[in-house]
């Protein structure tokens, strides 16, 4: 696909058009939902950025750009099935598969080897990259929810849906991760318990 404009000035009644020509309005829920996909995808690559700056110092920490340059392109792929028109399929429209949810799941027990076990949750933090992979889980959580109240109205690829729950739970194993690979803490939630005779 070449795309040689970026403006068509289709969009400024506020409807947009799916890949099969439906015409829908642009706050519709399957709008949402590659558009959360979308957000999703944008804020990985703000990983990716801050990442580069540090990763020449941990050779081991190359497989973080590595493993997120692949969730972006699948992040692609369900992005564009999303913006298709339920019931319509092209020749090259791409496909998400178990393959990729297993991907996601061998990823998360070969980082979970390296880490030692949560006893306590933990706050979003541990350094640059690991906040913004903690960032990046709390939007994939938000498209993961988008996508389910779609397919309450309208068929959703149940791959796309999956896909998202694994990789809101890898971006919170990647955050450990990195920041064990790049020596940083975490810091644990303290719970404050109501004393007697005080609010709360």
């Amino acid at each position: 696909m070449r795309i040689t404009k970026v403006y068509t000035r289709t969009g400024d009644a506020g409807q947009t058009r799916l890949a099969g020509g439906q015409q829908v309005w642009k706050d519709s829920l399957r709008v949402e939902a590659y558009g959360t996909v979308d957000e999703l995808n944008a804020s990985l690559g703000v990983v990716q950025a801050a990442h580069a700056e540090v990763r020449a110092a941990k050779p081991q920490a190359r497989r973080l750009s590595d493993e997120l340059l692949w969730i972006q392109h699948k992040l692609f792929d369900a992005g564009a099935i999303l913006a298709t028109t339920p019931g319509q399929s092209f020749a090259s429209m791409p496909v998400m598969t178990e393959g990729d949810v297993t991907r996601l799941e061998r990823l998360m027990d070969e980082c979970q080897k390296e880490l030692k076990p949560l006893k306590e949750f933990i706050l979003p933090g541990g350094g640059k990259v690991s906040s913004l992979l903690h960032l990046a889980r709390t939007i994939c959580r938000r498209a993961e929810r988008v996508c389910v109240r779609l397919s309450k109205e309208e068929p959703v690829d149940a791959r796309i849906v999956k896909f998202l729950n694994r990789l809101g739970d890898a971006l919170f194993v990647l955050a450990r991760w990195i920041a064990k690979t790049h020596k940083e803490p975490e810091i644990l939630w303290q719970r404050e318990v109501a004393q007697p005779g005080k609010p709360g």
